[in-house]
């Protein structure tokens, strides 16, 4: 009996040896032979095979080739893997998770870079980091991909926390960074890891990467190769979640002996002596300690912070890092799409008399001036890279259409100001209406008749009721006609986020249901949150399950 097993690369040579000292040693299970083919696969690849197996799709990831199967057994560098996929796929419901090593996320430099900041005496933390993208000499930062790399987007959630995203100020600054940052993003580890002086005369070529934060792993096997300049782990404080490698039995191995060989081999993983293996490959144990090989860079703790309960769902638990939420994970990747990729979207506002309801929450402000307030944040996040339009939506908006434009969709690096004044006019109309079907029919076929190749292509819709709109369209032949708009050569991603608690869910439900692939809900039931979901809403697709 043969157990396939994909593991990210680094880790897949200690699978590899402890499978075949298993088998060496006799492995059975019920009186069946066990043997183990371990794959070296980057994450992203994987990922890209559940997500096409499951028919959803994880923003900024390609679909794997078809060729590329999901295996018996998963492990990828990092539970965040498994909290973006279960955000866009119910569905994915991996037997069990379970951490088998650890590598704490650190800001690595050149040693002669880490000691001019400090480093070891200094303890380092975020807002160092921070601090670096407003000075004068800025020094160049790399980074992974958010999208397709855990310790890129365990940064940027740091970055997040550090900044506290949620005030006008924190948006600012964590907008500063990601574009700074975006400017030095790479693909592949190798390809960052390569961009290290490897001289002094390197140190000031302005195309070496300075800084980065990577793995304390990336480091170990960064030094081993004995460059002219070594590497400096640097500590950040407080300490992110660690890529935590969890052990996933997928949840399509349903027959039994193979799935008692997966958890036949989990046991040979997460027993004591795999620790001196996984040092061997610059990895520490899931409690943060280490065996005899480990090559520890300077100034690394004995041990770091062990792994905490996984925020991943699985049918047994499980013991895997929660770097955060799978809503938290979306809301970095949506800042991330909105200040590096290019893109095209309308928004759409609702300015029926219901937006004047206080909020609680808001010290008396009105859901109307709460969604201005957002909406001044939120499309702040957006880069000069893309084209936004304004409309607003109530009843009698403009003649007897319930939807008026503000602003055409235009290109914000000449448009900005005229946006950022358009929000001033989305007021309430004291007995208006809403007029939803009407307007999001209107909205997708705008965006549909100048869609653009290459860039996102999407309509944002706010509202915090339903349908109310007598003269307009009935719900079946809103449904209907969007429908017929659908075009799968010109994909349009629709964001519906509703405001309050009395927002109609089930209608939105029902619009997302025309095109559950590129259809998304979000619902904001603090209205005070809702620069937090619009972020969240850009980078998941699907929504409120």
């Amino acid at each position: 009996m043969n157990l396939t097993v994909a593991a990210t690369p680094e880790i897949a040579p200690a699978i590899k040896q402890v499978a075949e000292q298993w088998r060496q040693g006799g492995a059975e299970v019920g009186g069946t032979c066990v043997t183990v083919t371990v794959d070296a696969q980057n994450a992203s690849t994987v990922a890209g095979a559940v997500s096409r197996d499951h028919s959803v799709s994880l923003v900024g990831l390609d679909p794997a080739p078809d060729a590329v199967q999901a295996p018996d057994v998963w492990v990828p560098d990092s539970t965040t893997w498994l909290q973006r996929l279960q955000t866009e796929a119910a569905g994915f419901l991996p037997s069990e998770v379970t951490s088998v090593a650890q590598s704490p996320l650190v800001l690595a430099a050149p040693e002669p870079v880490a000691q001019q900041l400090g480093w070891p005496s200094k303890k380092i933390g975020w807002t160092d980091l921070m601090g670096n993208f407003t000075s004068d000499e800025p020094l160049a930062v790399g980074i992974m991909n958010p999208t397709v790399d855990a310790s890129g987007l365990t940064s940027l959630l740091a970055i997040s926390q550090a900044v506290g995203a949620n005030t006008p100020e924190g948006a600012e600054a964590k907008t500063r960074a990601m574009t700074a940052l975006s400017t030095n993003k790479f693909q592949l580890r190798e390809e960052l890891m390569a961009k290290f002086p490897k001289s002094q005369a390197d140190l000031a070529n302005s195309d070496s990467v300075l800084l980065a934060p990577v793995s304390e792993e990336d480091v170990v096997a960064y030094n081993a190769q004995r460059p002219a300049i070594q590497l400096s782990a640097m500590y950040l404080e407080p300490s992110p979640a660690p890529l935590d490698y969890p052990y996933t039995i997928m949840p399509q191995l349903v027959d039994q002996q193979k799935s008692a060989a997966a958890k036949g081999l989990l046991e040979q993983l997460t027993a004591a002596a795999a620790k001196d293996t996984l040092a061997a490959a610059g990895l520490r144990a899931p409690d943060g300690t280490y065996g005899a090989s480990f090559a520890a860079p300077m100034g690394a703790p004995q041990a770091s912070p062990a792994v905490a309960a996984t925020a991943s769902k699985s049918a047994s638990g499980g013991t895997a890092a929660a770097a955060g939420s799978g809503a938290a994970l979306s809301a970095v990747v949506g800042s991330w799409i909105a200040i590096t990729t290019p893109g095209r979207a309308l928004t759409v506002f609702d300015t029926s008399g219901s937006m004047a309801i206080k909020v609680p929450t808001a010290n008396g402000a009105s859901r109307a001036q709460v969604t201005q307030a957002a909406a001044r944040t939120g499309l702040g996040l957006f880069s000069d890279k893309w084209s936004v339009g304004v409309w607003k939506f109530s009843t009698n908006e403009d003649g007897e259409k319930p939807y008026k434009q503000l602003v055409p969709i235009s290109a914000l690096s000449t448009g900005r100001p005229a946006l950022q004044s358009s929000i001033d006019k989305l007021n309430p109309t004291e007995t208006g209406g809403t007029g939803l079907y009407d307007t999001l029919l209107a909205a997708y076929s705008h965006v549909k008749k100048d869609w653009t190749k290459g860039k996102i292509n999407s309509v944002i819709l706010f509202t915090d009721g339903k349908n109310d709109y007598a003269a307009g369209l009935k719900q079946d032949v809103f449904l209907s006609e969007l429908k017929k708009q659908l075009d799968p050569t010109k994909p349009i991603r629709v964001i519906l986020i509703g405001i309050g608690n009395e927002v109609s869910e089930q209608e939105l439900k029902t619009i997302q249901s025309v095109d559950e692939k590129n259809f998304g809900v979000f619902i904001a039931d603090d209205p005070t949150k809702i620069t937090t979901i619009f972020a969240q809403a850009i980078g998941s697709r699907t929504g409120v399950k």
